[in-house]
């Protein structure tokens, strides 16, 4: 996501490395390892190796993972109230487990000015419902890239037995508004929710960062409760994702260790159950964008969230 407009306002810098040290005792080996990787094979990726929390894709889920050139979304989405239910769970060790997916953006915000740009309350102030998104500079949208991802995403997670839901699958005209995103989270008594995003910062910034609650406790914000096991999931997305992706940690936020503490994102401010927001990438730098429209890279991206969210719920 673009740091432009709702939930996407710059953060100040961060001068004190604090609690981020543990994060980077545990990521910075496979962050060093993965950077290697990806300079050195153009930033390609490569399998990590095997952890306990292994997200195994079946051949038939890897035969219907969208292609690099995923269809572009239907031009009058149907309206939809309520997030987009999840099929069956199968039977697997996360059977019993409620996963929020939230696809960042919605392909038709750009043709719903008026209403994304209303003002919501994000619990600590009013904040736009929602932006458009960024892209690559060959026009690849933000949005088309966040519902791809969480498309792979759900059939590996529903695998593993979990019940999915996403705030939106496209089924809808614009949105949702972000203290909607957060609500859908917490009706459905989530015990994860992640959302999906990839950046817009300058060319040369490059890497993920996972973006983490901070403690707020202001007007109809209360994350104290959700501040410590959404670190322990961000922590564990931001492993499994080094590791199976290859990407390094941002070279320009986060302090070198892939975490960035956010007190300003309605997303994360109004939600009452663990939560993180990872940007998978920067859609302005050439090298990232590439990656990002590849459809085999965005596997990896999927599979390595989806290990983290396991590791997270088997503890």
């Amino acid at each position: 996501m673009s740091y432009v407009g709702p939930d996407f306002e710059p953060p100040q810098p961060r001068r004190r490395r604090g609690p981020l040290t543990v994060a980077l005792a545990a990521l910075v080996p496979g962050a060093l390892l993965g950077w290697l990787v990806y300079e050195t094979v153009g930033g390609s990726g490569g399998d990590g190796g095997s952890g306990r929390a292994t997200v195994r894709s079946s051949s038939p889920a890897a035969s219907s993972a969208p292609s690099d050139d995923a269809k572009e979304p239907s031009a009058s989405p149907k309206p939809s109230a309520t997030p987009s239910a999840s099929a069956p769970a199968a039977s697997g060790p996360l059977k019993g487990k409620v996963v929020v997916i939230d696809p960042g953006h919605n392909p038709g915000n750009f043709q719903h000015a008026s209403e994304i740009n209303r003002k919501v309350n994000i619990g600590t102030n009013s904040k736009e419902c929602d932006t458009t998104g960024t892209s690559t500079n060959d026009g690849y949208t933000e949005a088309k890239f966040t519902l791809d991802v969480a498309h792979r995403m759900r059939t590996l997670l529903q695998e593993q037995g979990a019940t999915v839901k996403l705030t939106q699958d496209g089924d809808r005209p614009f949105g949702p508004c972000v203290d909607e995103r957060a609500r859908i989270g917490n009706q459905a008594k989530a015990d994860a929710v992640v959302s999906i995003h990839a950046d817009g910062s300058g060319a040369g910034n490059r890497g993920f960062h996972v973006i983490l609650p901070g403690a707020v406790h202001a007007g109809a914000a209360d994350t104290r409760a959700i501040v410590g096991p959404s670190r322990d999931l961000g922590e564990r997305v931001a492993g499994r994702f080094v590791a199976v992706t290859g990407s390094a940690p941002s070279n320009y936020i986060g302090d070198g260790g892939g975490l960035v503490t956010r007190e300003d994102l309605g997303g994360l401010n109004l939600s009452t159950v663990p939560k993180v927001f990872i940007e998978c990438g920067n859609m302005r730098d050439s090298k990232d964008a590439a990656l990002l429209t590849s459809g085999a890279w965005r596997q990896k991206a999927a599979q390595g969230i989806s290990e983290g969210i396991v590791s997270f719920l088997r503890g």
